[in-house]
């Protein structure tokens, strides 16, 4: 019996985002509203198209293959996280404790209500959150640190939960979800601040970036006693 191997349909695709998108020079009049190429209808259509693409027999075997092999000590990724940066300070936190990622908005200050790390609450498509700042959480300076050359800013809300309560943290760049080895994680350099310190169980280093692993535990106690 005689089996025929189907090749894999090419499919057309126009890779815009690699030319005016957000990793080209960012010419595209569609970021202005999308932000992101992954918010536009062009890239969404170019990955359903891509998805049902027609697949060959050698391109599953291939990967069968692939996944059949034991994993080596370098491709333990045991924990992810989603990473982003408040002043010059890239953070993260477990990808567990975010509920979603909102647009930037305004706190609305509550009255008779001033204590440090409490800015007010926010309007999340109809959701009131406390809006809490780690900046004056952790003592740093918001107005320090920039976005990297040809790199496009994502000020964003990170919508979290701990235990019972949500919270609206905000954050002046947001680099995403991030998948590590935990044996990877080194100690934090001696000359970080002691009120950002005392929080960090450790360091990832990311391509350029060294991103401070805040304790989860830690910065969820200061969530809920700030706004006791």
């Amino acid at each position: 019996m005689t089996t025929t191997t189907s090749p894999i349909a090419i499919v057309s695709i126009d890779d815009c985002w690699n030319r005016i998108g957000v990793v080209g020079d960012q010419s595209c009049e569609k970021l202005e509203q999308a932000v992101h190429c992954r918010n536009c209808e062009v890239y969404a259509g170019a990955a359903q198209r891509n998805l049902q693409r027609a697949v060959g027999d050698d391109y599953k075997k291939d990967w069968a293959a692939h996944f059949r092999q034991a994993a080596t000590d370098a491709q333990q990724l045991d924990a992810s996280c989603l990473v982003f940066r408040i002043g010059r300070e890239w953070l993260s936190l477990p990808t567990k404790m975010f509920v979603s990622v909102a647009p930037q908005a305004k706190p609305h200050r509550l009255p008779h209500r001033a204590e440090r790390g409490l800015s007010g609450i926010v309007n999340v498509g109809g959701t009131l959150y406390p809006c809490m700042s780690l900046a004056a959480l952790l003592g740093i300076d918001e107005n320090e640190g920039e976005a990297a050359t040809n790199r496009h800013t994502f000020a964003r809300l990170l919508l979290t939960q701990w235990e019972d309560q949500a919270y609206a943290l905000p954050v002046a760049d947001l680099h995403g979800i991030l998948r590590y080895a935990t044996a990877s994680v080194q100690a934090p350099a001696a000359t970080i601040n002691k009120g950002l310190s005392r929080f960090l169980s450790g360091v990832i280093a990311h391509e350029d970036m060294h991103i401070g692993v805040l304790d989860s535990a830690l910065i969820g106690y200061q969530l809920a006693r700030t706004l006791r």
